[in-house]
């Protein structure tokens, strides 16, 4: 059994490294092919997607959210493709497919959150972040990450993903550590659009729903008085490339409101989502928990 593991390991390893090479065009062909693949199989997570979608969007028809669903799978395919540029390829290769673009200057030495939201391109961004900030001779960016069960890929990946020095710190025991990052005058990035259970987390409306929120990033910029400033990254209108945006500081924020700064960042991410709304990570379980013992959704 641990030989067959490790053989499967090392083909997985093997087929990254195949498609590290291959020209992007046929990178993202297998990942539209794996997506539609996948859009077609009775899978669990075609039903979250297809509940998140109804529960977001009830005023378009059955057939424009299969629609979504289908393309949305489309780009998860080519998103996981693409890891293996991002991971494997030269900084060239991560340049042409990722262009960093700054409201603000990354070199001044001030500590900041950077809010990041989980588009599609949300790997590519935080990879070619990491490079531009290397380039520029600026301090290391801190993210967080969920380590995998895969021990083989676990260590690999995580190597990879810090290539560019970027640090990355075990979601669940990282308070501390990015205390430190933030009082030493480091980026923080923080992707606070995930149910990471009820700990910690609040519950405000996301598409008009009640959703468990963290509320981490309020408390982090109260505690450090770090700016505040969202990194989004999207799809060009070439579909094969994505732009990195860093906005300006946002204004006002944090306040001693938690329900309130909570609830702005989630119209934040409403309003990136809605012209793009295939391009976002459906396939996790936005609504895991419900409030007041309300029925569960998946």
């Amino acid at each position: 059994m641990r030989f067959l593991s490790l053989s499967v390991n090392y083909l997985g390893l093997g087929l990254l490294y195949f498609l590290s090479i291959l020209p992007l065009c046929i990178n993202h062909a297998i990942g539209d092919g794996l997506g539609w693949l996948a859009s077609k199989l009775p899978i669990e997570r075609n039903r979250v997607i297809a509940i998140n979608l109804e529960k977001c969007f009830p005023d378009l028809s059955s057939l424009e959210r299969q629609r979504i669903l289908q393309k949305n799978w489309r780009l998860f395919g080519r998103s996981m493709c693409e890891r293996a540029y991002l991971w494997l390829g030269s900084k060239r290769q991560v340049r042409q497919l990722v262009h960093v673009k700054s409201a603000i200057k990354l070199d001044d030495g001030k500590p900041r959150i950077f809010i990041g939201m989980h588009l599609m391109g949300i790997e590519a961004g935080s990879i070619a972040l990491s490079l531009h900030m290397e380039e520029l001779g600026v301090k290391k960016p801190t993210t967080l990450y969920v380590r995998m069960k895969n021990d083989f890929f676990e260590t690999r990946i995580k190597n990879w993903r810090e290539r560019f020095g970027a640090v990355l710190l075990i979601r669940l025991q990282s308070s501390r550590d990015l205390l430190r990052s933030l009082k030493n005058g480091q980026l923080v990035i923080i992707s606070p659009d995930m149910d990471l259970g009820i700990q910690d987390s609040i519950f405000v409306p996301f598409f008009g729903i009640s959703t468990c929120t963290v509320t981490s990033v309020s408390r982090l910029a109260l505690i450090t008085q770090a700016e505040v400033c969202t990194m989004t990254t999207t799809l060009n209108p070439d579909g094969r490339s994505y732009t990195c945006e860093i906005s300006p500081p946002w204004e006002n924020f944090p306040t001693d409101n938690l329900i309130q700064d909570t609830t702005r960042l989630n119209q934040h991410f409403e309003a990136m989502i809605t012209p793009r709304i295939s391009e976002y990570y459906w396939i996790h379980k936005r609504f895991k928990n419900r409030p007041d013992q309300q029925p569960r959704f998946y």
